[in-house]
């Protein structure tokens, strides 16, 4: 790990190394996979000088400000035969992994409106200067944005067309703060996609009807709150919602009446986010094909643009 000024992760893994600079942990001989996980607009110059280093890498979302860099970043992959991985880890969120067995379950029937949403209430500036000062892949559209994007794109694969609003409404802000994506696919489905930074009592974070039902669920997922609690990945507890979180799943019969049924069960162990580091595990130990596509990753740089 690089950590410039303060170094503080010893006292919670005593075994790490730990490095001042950039150029010392590339020049390590010992690492091969690095992490990106820096403000947005460095994710591009840090994956190219790992994978110049003969380093896999895996980046933080967004994995680049523009198409073009990713095309340039993907190129240089292969061309220094090394795994170039994005870090979208809201893929394996407990709340979406429950809105993905229900739209496989095909219990709603054909779908003909989504919504995701990510909202927060936040009408201060945040203190950190790169989220704030207009620099390339700031705003909230590249902060919230990639997670729903990328979770519909997974869901749905890449949209015919598409249309973005964005909109900036807290006092001295020089970002997007608000946005709403409207992708159309075939038979007529529309996805909204929407995130706010001024949004003090949200609702539903999924919503989608289908011409046989309809499903809702909140923003449900454990895992953010209980790693900043100290809870670890190995605990039992960990990533698994409370069993009224499941949401509401409302079918029609064949004579028009609704019925409130329990959504499709999750009956293996939860979806977690070391899912994630165990695909990346197994692409570059054993060539797996990663879940996270390039060309769903260059779909949702288009719509980001």
């Amino acid at each position: 790990v690089v950590e410039r000024h303060q170094q503080r992760m010893a006292a919670d893994y005593p075994h790490i190394s730990s490095q001042l600079s950039t150029e010392a942990l590339l020049a390590d001989p010992t690492l091969e996979l690095i992490v990106v996980n820096t403000p947005n607009d460095t994710h591009y110059d840090l994956s190219r000088q790992a994978l110049l280093a003969g380093k896999h890498v895996l980046v933080e979302k967004p994995v680049a400000t523009s198409v073009a860099q990713w095309h340039a970043l993907t190129a240089l992959a292969r061309q220094q035969g090394r795994h170039l991985l994005a870090y979208q880890n809201r893929r394996w969120d407990t709340d979406f992994a429950a809105v993905r067995r229900v739209v496989e379950s095909g219990q709603l029937g054909r779908l003909t409106e989504v919504h995701f949403r990510f909202d927060r209430f936040r009408p201060v500036l945040h203190t950190k200067i790169f989220k704030e000062d207009g620099r390339p892949g700031s705003g909230l559209l590249y902060d919230l944005g990639p997670h729903l994007l990328d979770q519909a794109i997974s869901l749905f694969g890449k949209p015919l067309s598409f249309e973005k609003t964005t909109n900036s409404f807290r006092h001295g802000s020089q970002v997007t703060d608000c946005f709403t994506l409207q992708l159309r696919y075939p038979q007529g489905l529309n996805v909204w996609l929407s995130g706010s930074l001024l949004v003090a009592d949200p609702g539903p974070a999924f919503v989608l009807h289908g011409t046989q039902g309809s499903y809702q669920k909140g923003r449900t997922d454990p895992q953010e709150v209980q790693l900043l609690a100290g809870l670890k990945p190995n605990d039992p507890a960990y990533g698994r919602e409370r069993a009224d979180q499941a949401g509401r799943l409302v079918l029609a019969d064949p004579a028009g009446h609704n019925h409130v049924l329990p959504p499709v069960a999750d009956v293996a162990a939860p979806a977690t986010f070391m899912d994630l580091f165990d695909a990346v595990y197994q692409t570059i130990r054993h060539g797996q094909p990663y879940p996270i596509k390039d060309e769903e990753v260059e779909w949702q740089l288009e719509i980001l643009a």
